[in-house]
């Protein structure tokens, strides 16, 4: 078979990537009848999770089952166990095939399934590309998908057969592409072009087959194929669909007729750089590298002489590459972020290591300004490293940074710097990188202490400022309207933004003639006329004021409201909230803010104003809304942010401490979510703009707001381990409920910062909040409050080493959770108390704990609770010895963590059940487990462990002894998931 070889000879194998098929050893099992293999089918597909009857019966005979369907699926699941498990015996419990509440399911190892291993080897394969590992990756796919015998699920009847067939087979052929997309990647374009050239007659509706087909001809020299085989495409899209190639294909047809050099295959410069490929020894390029630069402007034009200028800081000998910075200064509105973004996209190809883009804010309002900890952060985010692995401070982030910039070539543009202090820290610390920075200041400590080189903007010349105009409104009106267009090009003082608002209103009213835009111009009082050296402040709004003349007044007013919010970006229901209007009114708003060039639409239903537009916005929110509209607004978005967050922890942290909330005003309407997996996209998405309503709510006087916006987020920071926007949101938070004399605000503050301090090992500083938060809760007379800070300082004491000094205070929590009748409160104190025990040795009186733990946390039917306490109960068993008892309590742990969707405690408990399994001399199988649970902290933000499995996988690669753990010594590997920063509070 085409996957991992089994860890014994009696080991069970199947398949279901072809035939459905089943082997003991070397030795295959007879399945019995198709529907039969049907059932197994549904049992392996579901990978360890329960499948009912009933979907069994729809499974097999769709809507019409015959009346005896339920006793033949008993005789199915009978004879199946009989195959899988001849040996066992009479009163034996079965292994493979287990009944489960209303149905069945199968536990079958991942690295025992087909499916299972070519899963896992495309997900190794992305990371690898991910890491820059490109020949590895492309080993890895290919092992992936020669495991495939045929089709899959071949020859089984059913509804069920037929729907994961489709599924399957849409798998393989994606990740065919994939693996074609790598090898051209690698210069292997000739070898591919048969596969493709086959591939797309099979699949001829598919654009990324032909697109891959086009571009490996046109790099082999066959410029006329690639051209014919666009055509062949496009003709079956029309003829059969009656629609256009999507506009990556149309884009590659357009720049292979212009004989686009960019396409060229990849450059051999920089192989001696290029990263090793640890399963061919080939080296490679990074692939799926950041490729962060804005859209180059389609109508960009002029810079001639600026484009030369910087264009000669290269070198041309790019053997010997030096790190070159490059400064772009002049005014606001001139054209800096235009021309550094032209010039990125004209070298991007000399930097194959990626692209790296931000906007440093740096003259927006003063709490908007992008501190370089969070800019260097936003980059070692793009380059893969969790949150959880950066550091704490700016000069170990800086260090990491010019680190995993060493031996790359990158090109990074930092847009919008306010100062050389806050471009610093972002610059490489070797050669090789291209650096493009632009600003309104002069930043002379870049250019006397970093060497860097600076342009500075002036106004385009009027020729150039003549093509900007023809670029954007055709060539006839200008030359038809001369005079009218010389006097639009004076009165914009030949400013690339003023140009560019007055042409849009121009475009959108071709019926106009330049003469009557020219004199709406004249007639502003002549306020453009001072862009020439003037009070620039005054010509931006004029040019403004100008666009404003033709929008509706309800677009204006959005743009004025704009103005008062503080985060990056908007989406169209924050903007709604913001001005308290219907969402679909509100979206027409947007698109018409959006084609006078006064918002952009940055990503699908985001928007953003350019740091001029913003301002001017804010000035105007003032002149034209009274104080008590603005604070009105404000508070609206602020509550429609609360009351959406708290829709979504509803689904992340269902069982933790809602805050109060107050009604929303009438007509503002949060979002609600229905899973788990929508809630956290919601959170990730808006996540910048929530800490900074966190911090404009505390300035703004909405102390409230503040301190419970921060309490609801706490759940999703806690997932996803973004620790440091936690700790900034909950400092924010307790700062603005003392200032407003909130106690309750300040106890709940106090707590959310001893917990995050937890888990970032600040341990002095965390009991001391704790401590603070016990005594006012003491002081509220909040029962619940002050239990569960007294288990956040047994917490942080546990992760301390002192499970004495934990004990005190968990038992503390205890009683006072069992007087006041707090379920929840005592199920998780009775775990925590269990956990101090098996770290003391008292296994006896830990499992009494953990189990009386269980079943209070069952009847509240609190699954994240009771995972956390089946994985320590897993631990005793495990340091006891009763390595099969601990293996089942890891599973149930599994079970219970992952029907909730918390990820990080499921890669703990995977990194616990392996550690058992090796103790029982199963090591591949504790491998499997490793992997996953390493999987996991990889894909969502990761975690500090990820090193030590790591550590473990390495130990049983160089055949480290399986011995068990001491049980009178706390092993690490025994350490109960619950002790992690990630399990501080379920």
């Amino acid at each position: 078979m085409g996957f991992v070889k089994a860890a014994h000879e009696d080991s069970l194998r199947f398949s279901v990537l072809g035939s459905v098929r089943a082997w003991r050893g070397e030795r295959e099992l007879d399945l019995g009848s198709p529907q039969q293999r049907v059932v197994l089918t549904a049992l392996l597909l579901r990978r360890g999770r329960p499948v009912t009857v009933a979907e069994l019966v729809d499974a097999v005979w769709g809507e019409e089952p015959p009346p005896t369907a339920v006793a033949m699926l008993r005789t199915y699941a009978s004879r199946l166990r009989k195959v899988l498990e001849p040996r066992r015996d009479a009163g034996e419990l079965p292994r493979v095939v287990v009944s489960a509440a209303d149905g069945y399911l199968a536990r079958v190892p991942e690295h025992l399934l087909d499916l299972g291993v070519f899963e896992r080897r495309v997900a190794e394969a992305k990371k690898l590309r991910a890491a820059g590992e490109v020949s590895a990756a492309a080993d890895l796919l290919r092992a992936a998908l020669d495991g495939w015998e045929g089709t899959p699920l071949a020859g089984l009847p059913g509804p069920l057969a037929e729907a994961e067939r489709s599924r399957l087979m849409e798998e393989r052929l994606t990740t065919l592409e994939t693996r074609l997309d790598t090898d051209v990647r690698l210069g292997r374009h000739s070898e591919v072009i048969a596969e493709l050239a086959a591939l797309t007659g099979e699949h001829p509706l598919r654009e990324q087959l032909c697109r891959l087909l086009m571009l490996s001809l046109y790099r082999s020299g066959r410029q006329a194929e690639a051209l014919t085989a666009y055509r062949r495409t496009r003709s079956t899209l029309v003829t059969e669909l009656g629609i256009e190639p999507g506009p990556s294909l149309r884009e590659l047809h357009d720049r292979i007729l212009a004989a686009d050099t960019s396409l060229d295959p990849p450059s051999p410069q920089g192989e001696a750089d290029a990263r090793v490929s640890p399963v061919t020894g080939h080296a490679t390029r990074p692939a799926q590298l950041p490729a962060q630069l804005p859209a180059d402007l389609p109508a960009f034009t002029g810079r001639r002489a600026e484009l030369e200028k910087v264009q000669a800081l290269l070198l041309d000998d790019e053997r010997h590459p030096a790190t070159v910075v490059s400064v772009i200064g002049g005014m606001a509105g001139i054209g800096k972020t235009a021309l550094a973004v032209h010039w990125a996209h004209q070298v991007a190809h000399r930097y194959p290591d990626g692209q790296l883009y931000i906007n440093l804010r740096g003259f927006d309002s003063a709490d908007s300004l992008m501190p370089p900890e969070e800019a260097i952060c936003t980059f070692l985010d793009a380059l893969g490293v969790p949150p959880q692995r950066i550091p704490a401070r700016l000069d170990g982030q800086t260090a990491l940074f010019r680190s995993l910039l060493a031996r790359r070539r990158m090109l990074i543009l930092l847009d919008n710097a306010r100062d050389t202090e806050q471009v610093r820290p972002l610059l490489p610390g070797s050669v090789g990188c291209l650096v493009i920075v632009t600003s309104r200041n002069q930043l002379t400590g870049l250019i006397a202490g970093e060497g860097a080189h600076p342009l500075t903007l002036n106004p385009m010349t009027p020729a150039e400022a003549h093509r900007f105009l023809a670029r954007r409104l055709g060539a006839a009106r200008p030359a038809a309207e001369p005079r009218a267009t010389h006097e639009i090009i004076a009165r914009c003082a030949r400013l690339p933004l003023a140009l560019a608002i007055v042409a849009a209103r121009a475009a959108t009213h071709p019926d106009f003639p330049l003469e009557a835009v020219a004199k709406e111009l004249h007639d502003s009082q002549g306020s453009l006329d001072a862009f020439a050296g003037g009070d620039l402040a005054t010509d931006v709004r004029a040019v403004f004021g100008s666009s404003y003349e033709a929008l509706s007044v309800p677009a204006t007013r959005l743009f004025h409201l704009l103005g008062l919010h503080r985060g990056p970006d908007i989406s169209a229901p924050a903007a709604a909230a913001l001005a308290g209007l219907p969402l679909r009114e509100t979206r027409g708003l947007l698109v018409e803010l959006t084609h006078a060039h006064l918002l952009t639409e940055h990503s699908p239903g985001r928007y953003t104003l350019h740091d001029l537009l913003r301002v001017h916005a804010a000035e105007r929110v003032v002149a034209e809304e009274t104080p008590q509209e603005r604070n009105r607004a404000v508070e609206r978005l602020l509550r429609w942010y609360l009351h959406t967050a708290d829709a979504a922890r509803a689904h992340l942290a269902p069982h933790r401490r809602r805050v109060p909330l107050e009604a929303l005003p009438p007509g503002c309407r949060p979002l609600t979510f229905t899973t788990h997996d929508t809630a956290m996209e919601w959170c990730e998405g808006e996540r910048l703009n929530l800490v900074a309503a966190v911090h404009q709510a505390a300035t703004s006087h909405l102390h409230g707001l503040a301190w419970r916006l921060s309490t609801a987020l706490c759940g999703f920071f806690h997932l996803r381990g973004h620790l440091h926007d936690w700790l900034a949101t909950a400092r924010t938070a307790l700062d603005a409920a003392r200032d407003a004399h909130d106690q309750a605000g300040q106890a709940r503050s106090l707590d959310d910062v001893g917990v995050v301090l937890t888990m970032m090992g600040r341990f002095a500083e965390a009991i001391d909040h704790l401590q603070q938060a016990t005594a006012l809760h003491r002081e509220l007379g909040d029962t619940v409050g002050r239990s569960q800070a007294l288990r956040d300082l047994g917490t942080t004491y546990l992760r301390l080493g002192r499970p004495d000094k934990a004990t005190e205070y968990i038992r503390r929590s205890l009683a006072l959770d069992r007087t006041h009748g707090n379920a929840r409160g005592e199920g998780l104190a009775l775990a925590k108390l269990g956990d101090a025990h098996q770290r003391l040795g008292r296994f006896d009186e830990a499992i009494d704990h953990l189990e009386q733990a269980l079943t209070v946390l069952r009847a509240d039917s609190d699954r994240w609770g009771e995972g956390i306490t089946l994985d320590i109960l897993g631990t005793v068993h495990h340091r006891l010895h009763r390595h099969n008892s601990a293996i089942e309590h890891y599973h149930q742990a599994l079970d219970a963590l992952r029907d909730i969707g918390n990820r990080w405690d499921e890669a703990h408990t995977l990194s616990h059940l392996g550690d058992a399994l090796l103790t029982t001399g199963d090591p591949e199988a504790a491998q499997i487990a490793w992997r996953q649970a390493l999987a996991v902290f990889e894909e969502s933000s990761a975690h500090p462990d990820a090193e030590e499995i790591r550590g473990k996988l390495h130990g049983v690669d160089e055949h480290a002894p399986a011995t068990g753990p001491d049980p009178t010594t706390a092993h690490r590997s025994a350490t109960p998931t619950h002790t992690n920063p990630t399990t501080t509070r379920p």
